[in-house]
């Protein structure tokens, strides 16, 4: 992929997921997505071109250097993400993608007649994890996890599962932080397991944090591109 920017590239995959029951019914998330188009801003404004790969919300973002994919299903998600998977110098794994999915979805919207029926789900693809399995050294990845007990234990064992330079950590604990909220409550856990936390702030000003943090990184590494 040629850019007509000097800025690198970052791919960025924001809000929830839609796994389809039906034609008319799906599982997703309380994910609204703004955290992810904060970092997207936040990444503009630093003079990057962004891919921001985006499952349904209701959000508007346009940027000379931004395109924007819009996507249902976790394996739509991963079918956008993947042709980015080599060029882009920092992937920031922001969306909610659901683990599980619906074995089989029903051509025809099921109708009303028992007093239960069980829904069989089967492993969705772990976007993230593809690419720590393939991400080179000269590439960053940013991953969230949210948690809900034993929030540093998992978030640091979701960083090196899924080979992350660098992880955020997100407590449902935390009132206004999280889903939906305008706000947001973060710790940054690198590598190194320094552990850098912030105090409740905007979404905003949590992206600008969280694309400081991915561009010192990669300042560090060297550019994907070089000129001889």
């Amino acid at each position: 992929m040629t850019t007509t920017t000097k800025g690198p590239l970052v791919l960025i995959t924001a809000g929830p997921i839609r796994e389809a029951i039906d034609p008319v019914r799906y599982i997703s998330n309380h994910s609204s997505g703004k955290m992810g188009y904060a970092i997207a801003e936040a990444f503009l404004d630093q003079g990057c071109t962004v891919v921001l790969v985006s499952g349904p919300v209701g959000l508007t973002l346009t940027h000379t250097n931004l395109s924007i994919i819009q996507v249902q299903s976790a394996d739509e998600m991963f079918a956008a993400c993947l042709p980015y998977f080599d060029s882009a110098q920092v992937v920031v794994f922001a969306a909610a993608v659901a683990d599980y999915k619906p074995a089989e979805i029903f051509t025809y919207k099921m109708k009303k007649s028992a007093n239960e029926f069980e829904l069989k789900m089967v492993k969705n693809v772990d976007i993230a994890y593809e690419f720590g399995r393939v991400k080179r050294d000269d590439q960053i990845a940013v991953g969230f996890a949210l948690e809900t007990n034993n929030e540093e234990q998992n978030a640091v064992h979701k960083l090196y599962k899924k080979n992350f330079d660098l992880i955020v950590l997100n407590s449902t604990q935390d009132s206004g932080a999280t889903f939906g909220f305008d706000t947001n409550k973060i710790t940054i856990i690198n590598k190194d397991l320094v552990f850098q936390s912030f105090p409740l702030q905007s979404k905003q000003e949590a992206g600008r944090d969280i694309t400081n943090a991915a561009l010192k990184l990669a300042a560090n590494h060297t550019p994907i591109i070089q000129h001889h």
